[in-house]
């Protein structure tokens, strides 16, 4: 067997060890030891501690959207680190995370952010909400209407974008990956026709840039595009472009073929992947970007287990 993989699947994480049966070995998610496995993720100490701030209410004491620790960042992150569906325990973080997105404040915004035609608000809080709640099995009818408001403020390009500057009409990859994750988990599970239309056409808005090329001159658009991180949160990489390529299925199409290239040419002498740098701060202090649990920090020659099995999850998926 591999060594790397081998290393993942005898970690001490059991997100890790899932993600590589499932995502990198391809074993079926619904047998049984897989099932066993997800209940190790609910009871391990990397979710106790992203869970410990909850109170007798089973709310956080912070703003739903505080980074990162608020209600809306905790069920993101559970969401990706595989937590099992259907834990009744997560409705109140789930009810926090609604109230705000369908709070008067929030939507209030709607108009006053609508120039030049365009909607300019943050579509990705709505695309993260979208995948969280049908991935944990929290979902109800108010996710048709977050899936509503999302359409609803698609640009002519295909993608989204919050820049209030009137002459700003080009889509933004950070505002366009995670609505594009959560519309197209949306299409698989609901069979959804118009959401499945709307993934193909934001699709293009990467897949015509190579994942991380400006269209004019084949440039880096942004050289953080091109460093692994882990979590990237709403931030963009390549690694999580191509995660969401994966998952929504156009990992095969060409156009990601200098993006898995790139990837590619990351790989350590010991066949795993680093985090190059990172966006969250493990820490006591009440600041923006606080985490709760240390993700293996950053290093240059030492892989992140978090990104390795990412990174082979993806390269997994090429035919």
């Amino acid at each position: 067997m591999n060594p790397v993989i081998e290393k993942l699947l005898n970690s001490q994480k059991p997100s890790i060890r899932y993600k590589a049966l499932v995502n990198v070995l391809g074993h079926d998610p619904d047998a049984s030891e897989i099932k066993q496995l997800q209940e190790e993720i609910h009871s391990s100490q990397r979710v106790g501690l992203l869970l410990s701030e909850r109170g007798k209410d089973g709310c956080t004491p912070q703003h739903a959207y505080s980074k990162w620790d608020g209600a809306h960042w905790i069920l993101a992150t559970l969401a990706d680190l595989s937590y099992p569906p259907g834990d009744q325990s997560l409705e109140p973080l789930r009810e926090q995370a609604l109230e705000w997105l369908f709070s008067s404040g929030h939507e209030k915004h709607f108009a006053k952010r609508t120039i030049a035609d365009r909607v300019r608000m943050h579509p990705s809080q709505e695309g993260n909400a979208i995948h969280y709640l049908l991935k944990l099995g929290l979902a109800d009818e108010r996710v048709e209407k977050l899936v509503e408001r999302v359409l609803s403020w698609q640009w002519p390009d295909g993608g989204w974008n919050c820049d209030m500057n009137p002459e700003t009409s080009i889509s933004s990859f950070m505002e366009t990956l995670i609505p594009l994750r959560g519309l197209a988990l949306f299409a698989r599970t609901t069979g959804d026709n118009k959401a499945k239309e709307v993934t193909e056409r934001s699709a293009e808005i990467f897949l015509k840039r190579n994942l991380y090329k400006r269209q004019q001159d084949g440039a880096v658009m942004n050289y953080n595009f091109v460093k692994l991180h882990y979590p990237c949160y709403w931030h963009y990489d390549i690694l999580f472009g191509l995660k969401v390529m994966a998952e929504a299925g156009y990992i095969n199409d060409k156009r990601c073929t200098a993006a898995i290239s790139l990837l590619e040419s990351k790989r350590l002498p010991d066949g795993g992947f680093p985090a190059e740098a990172k966006y969250y701060r493990v820490t006591d202090k009440s600041i923006s970007g606080r985490s709760l649990v240390d993700w293996g920090g950053t290093s240059k020659k030492q892989m992140n287990e978090f990104v390795t099995v990412d990174a082979l999850s993806v390269l997994n998926d090429l035919e």
